[in-house]
């Protein structure tokens, strides 16, 4: 069951890479049409370019960064899971937070539109704040 649970955490770490493949893929070319002398292109964060590239390439990057964040709780909490002891349902709702945030994924690169983002996003919460419960009491 360890493998099983673990499976789950190394497919979102391959999205997360793909995503990053997408995010490069789509925002140097639109960098590389502003021709910014490299005197002006020192240091910054990517959030800088807001407002400087347009929303669409800008969404990708948005979307890398939230998959550097939440996720990593999923992390630490699938590691929990199978080291102590994973059950079938643990693997269950590891597959649906992957499975969700990669919807989630789609949605803000692609469409973008607020209510439905914020959906996915909160199902996904409450999958890993269940999984969180879970690992808690297996645990204790």
């Amino acid at each position: 069951m360890q493998n099983a649970m673990l499976a789950p955490a190394a497919a979102l770490v391959a999205w997360s890479l793909i995503v990053l493949v997408w995010m490069a893929a789509t925002r140097l070319p639109a960098l590389a049409k502003l021709n910014i002398p490299p005197e002006q292109s020192r240091g910054g964060r990517g959030n800088d370019l807001d407002g400087i590239l347009p929303p669409e390439i800008q969404w990708k990057a948005h979307n890398y960064n939230h998959l550097m964040e939440q996720p990593t709780i999923f992390y630490a909490v699938v590691v929990v899971l199978a080291v102590a002891g994973a059950t079938q349902t643990d693997v269950w709702l590891a597959w649906a937070y992957v499975g969700i945030r990669v919807v989630h994924s789609f949605w803000q690169a692609l469409v973008n539109t607020i209510p439905i983002r914020i959906t996915l996003f909160m199902t996904s919460s409450i999958v890993l704040a269940v999984m969180a419960v879970r690992a808690l009491m297996v645990t204790l």
